[in-house]
């Protein structure tokens, strides 16, 4: 293996020092040695023990507490402010586990809630996850046994023997756990803000013209794409036909063996331009530029630089071997040679003429030359390190390659089958990844490959992108199975549309809860027993989960009946009260709804002051918009827009601006108030339109706006249930005051009017409709039963409002 170079140091070295535990929180006894790593962490190691940084743990050395030992027999006890553990040296095993409110905790399995899994390639449904971080009996274990080790110079070792694991004592005080794992294992990065816009995705060889074309009907139609990616065939995949064998397989003797082999005689791997297809790549690429766009190209890695590449020569004198004898350099992540000449030599170039990250679709073996290196992991770590230095945020597109992987995002969820079952897992799994700290997970939306073309799926996997951590579309190469919302009918391509449209809207909340993640480790897809640890109901729908701080949702996964044309979804609802984000509908909390929905909307419920920033401004790039929408309900809540120039790291450096909005309800009165932003008010527009939607204020007394104090004439508008109040040409320096006496809050519409709106829609003949519903019309007090399940739940919802 080669030593590292000045310019691998420089990409790919770490910080060590916080690698090693402070002395006084560590004590060895027969071979095992016990660190403190905080009141509710506790590592135990036997064999060979390390000081330093691992692929899962980075630092451990960021808390002083306070550690008592005890020894009692073959009994060893470390105590802490909070817990007590509870050693056998004899078996080498923890035996127990005392939590600060006394529960005493033996199994560190079974009430595991579970993490992740490595992709969701070819799944039909469901699939096992891994454990996670989080246990509804309070005790997890993090086994780090067979990791790798990081050197300071950034090459990685093989492990020496040993057992090495990590006790998290955090009872279901979940949300302390994963962030004191973060510090542990490492940040979330803040991803770009193009990220969280839509982005288009299709494994099928587009000319240039085909691909421009078809981004200028996604403008056409008005439905914004931040993100363009290219698949594989960006560079030549019918390279035995085009270049010969000699250029392609190494060995020509040598029979192929599996599967693998298969694979990597193949075109999969590529990096020269077929210019057949893109006789101008450099033209496209800064087309989609100027169009707002960012560009990632596919990567499959596997097969190394072979002799029919654009940068095999330069490449192959760089490795020491002599490019007129065609031998293939060979992919070896574990050589820092060939990982310095990878980037420099072989991406590097692609990058200068407009690639802006890459989407490493690594499918191969899980071995190295390095014992314990599963390549998959090396490449998310060497890609996101590579961007050191540039003053750009690192962003790669993979696979999950086990805990850790969350200091690498996005993940890549793999080619899911097109089905019911699987749309109906990807929103429990999404959201369940957080237990391992794992927040941005990208799934193929619409599903990748066979299944059956069916509208109705479609549309609400869409929907469910839209609120989802990241909202690519995606498919395979069938020409019928193209994603774009025109394929599909009108009602789908009408729900689907409105869907990309309002996910492009919403960037300003998922960018400020884009910080969220990064400072505080709280997932923007979080399962509802986050904030309700205590309430059994919490954890029995597996499908439900926050959208932020302000947003509880529940896609719908399943058909719509085919009488009412409307899917029902069992929804938790919390003590308070929820508002529907689409039809306002009302709902007091504390009980279960199970709430139907036609193709339009999905279960989206805002919380009690839930304050909402939506961007009113198109485009394919989701810069910090000049005109703001804030969708704000009644209640009492803070909510901090957060705002930054999207992509570099200038941000750690204080280039950054907060605006803070809080409102505040005090019986029939309501107060809003925009405080100054504070900050670099550079990265934000000089000056502002606000829409102040109140969605909940059907009219009120009086009103009083107060622009930096001065009252302003603007008068707000109040129709449908909602007051609305426009401001425009404001200084973000300007504190905004807007306050309201004597509301009336807006009220669900009566029950016979919801009852006859909904049973108008059944399909059925208008001679059984006034039979069989002439009761519910007549006396829509309380709930009756016609016999039908799918009519009676679509009328019982209605019972269920507030």
């Amino acid at each position: 293996m080669s030593e590292p170079s000045t310019y691998f140091k420089d990409r790919f070295s770490i910080d060590t020092s916080k690698a090693k535990t402070d002395e006084k929180n560590v004590f060895v006894k027969n071979g095992v040695r016990f660190s403190l790593l905080s009141e509710r962490i506790l590592r135990v190691e036997t064999g060979a023990f390390c000081d330093m940084p691992t692929q899962k743990v980075l630092c451990s050395c960021f808390a002083s507490p306070k550690m008592k030992v005890s020894e009692k027999g073959r009994m060893i006890y470390i105590s802490s402010e909070k817990c007590v553990f509870a050693f056998d040296l004899t078996k080498k095993k923890m035996t127990a586990v005392t939590l600060i409110n006394g529960k005493r905790v033996t199994d560190f399995y079974s009430g595991n809630l579970r993490g992740s899994a490595r992709t969701l390639d070819m799944v039909n449904g469901d699939t096992k996850l891994d454990f996670g971080l989080i246990s509804k009996d309070g005790v997890t274990v993090l086994d780090d046994s067979e990791s790798c080790v990081l050197n300071e110079d950034g090459t990685i070792s093989e492990r020496n023997k040993c057992t090495d694991l990590y006790f998290f004592a955090f009872g279901r005080d979940y949300r302390a756990c994963i962030q004191s794992f973060t510090k542990l294992c490492g940040e979330i990065p803040l991803i770009p803000r193009f990220a969280l816009g839509n982005w288009w995705s299709r494994y099928k060889a587009y000319t240039q013209d085909e691909y421009l074309e078809l981004m200028k009907k996604f403008r056409e139609k008005k439905i914004p794409i931040s993100v363009a990616t290219i698949d594989m065939d960006w560079h030549w995949t019918d390279v035995i036909e085009r270049f010969g064998k000699e250029n392609v397989i190494e060995d020509q003797k040598r029979k192929i063996r599996n599967i693998s082999e298969l694979f990597q005689s193949s075109g999969w791997t590529g990096y020269s331009w077929n210019t057949e297809l893109f006789p101008d790549h450099k033209a496209l690429l800064s087309e989609l530029h100027k169009q707002g766009k960012k560009i990632p190209v596919n990567l499959h890695p596997a097969q190394g630089v072979r002799p029919f590449e654009d940068c095999y020569e330069e490449m192959a004198e760089f490795m020491g071997i002599d490019p007129t004898t065609k031998k293939h350099v060979k992919f070896d992540i574990a050589d820092p040679k060939f990982v310095e000449g990878y980037f420099k030599i072989v991406h590097k170039p692609l990058e200068d003429e407009g690639v802006d990250f890459w989407w490493i679709d690594w499918q191969q073996e899980k071995t190295t030359k390095v014992k314990g290196l599963d390549p998959l992991w090396a490449l998310n770590h060497y890609h996101t390190l590579a961007f050191k230095g540039e003053n750009k945020r690192p962003l790669i597109l993979s696979r999950y390659a086990g805990v850790g992987s969350h200091r690498y995002p996005l993940g890549f969820s793999g080619d899911t089958i097109i089905s019911w079952k699987s749309l109906d897992f990807q929103p429990y799994f999404t959201a369940n990844a957080a237990n391992v700290a794992y927040t941005w997970w990208s799934h193929d939306i619409g599903g990748h490959q066979l299944g059956s073309h069916n509208d109705e799926l479609y549309a609400r996997w869409v929907q469910l992108g839209e609120f989802s951590p990241i909202m690519r579309l995606h498919s395979t190469s069938d020409e019928f199975m193209g994603k774009e919302p025109w394929n599909y009918s009108f009602a789908a391509e009408e729900a689907a549309t409105n869907a990309l449209r309002e996910r492009n809207a919403l960037i300003p909340y998922l960018y400020s809860m884009n910080k969220r993640t990064h400072d505080e480790s709280i997932a923007l897809c979080e399962p509802v027993y986050y904030t309700y640890p205590d309430e059994e109901s919490a954890y029995l729908i597996e499908n439900e989960f926050f959208f932020g701080s302000e947003l509880l949702v529940v896609p719908v996964t399943s058909p719509s009946d085919t009488k009412t044309k409307m899917a029902g979804t069992l929804v938790w609802l919390p003590e308070g009260r929820w508002t529907d984000f689409y039809n306002g509908y009302i709902y007091k909390g504390g009980r279960f709804v199970r709430m139907f929905r036609d193709l339009r909307s999905l279960p989206v419920l805002a919380k009690e002051g839930a304050i909402v920033p939506i961007s009113e401004e198109s485009g394919d790039d989701p810069v910090n918009p000049e005109s703001l929408k804030l969708r704000i309900w009644r209640g009492t809540n803070n909510f901090t827009l957060y705002e930054d120039d999207g992509e570099t790291t200038d941000f750690e450096k204080g280039a950054f601006c907060e605006t803070k909005l809080s409102i505040a309800e005090n019986g029939n009165n309501l107060l809003f108030t925009v405080s100054p932003a504070e900050g670099d008010l550079s990265v934000i527009p000089e000056k502002r339109n606000f829409t102040f939607v109140f969605e909940d204020v059907a009219s009120f007394s009086s009103a009083n706006i107060l622009i930096d104090g001065k009252e302003s004439v603007i008068v707000p508008n109040s129709a449908f249930g909602k007051t609305t109040v426009k401001i425009e040409d404001i200084s973000p320096k300007d504190e905004i005051i807007i306050s309201f006496k004597n509301i009336i809050a807006r009220n669900n519409p009566d029950k016979k009017t919801l009852i006859t709106e909904r049973l108008s829609k059944v399909q059925m003949t208008m001679v059984e409709k006034r039979v069989k519903f002439g009761k519910y019309i007549k006396k829509p007090t309380e709930p009756l039963h016609c016999g039908d399940k799918a009519i009676d739940g679509i009328v019982n919802e209605i019972f269920s409002l507030e």
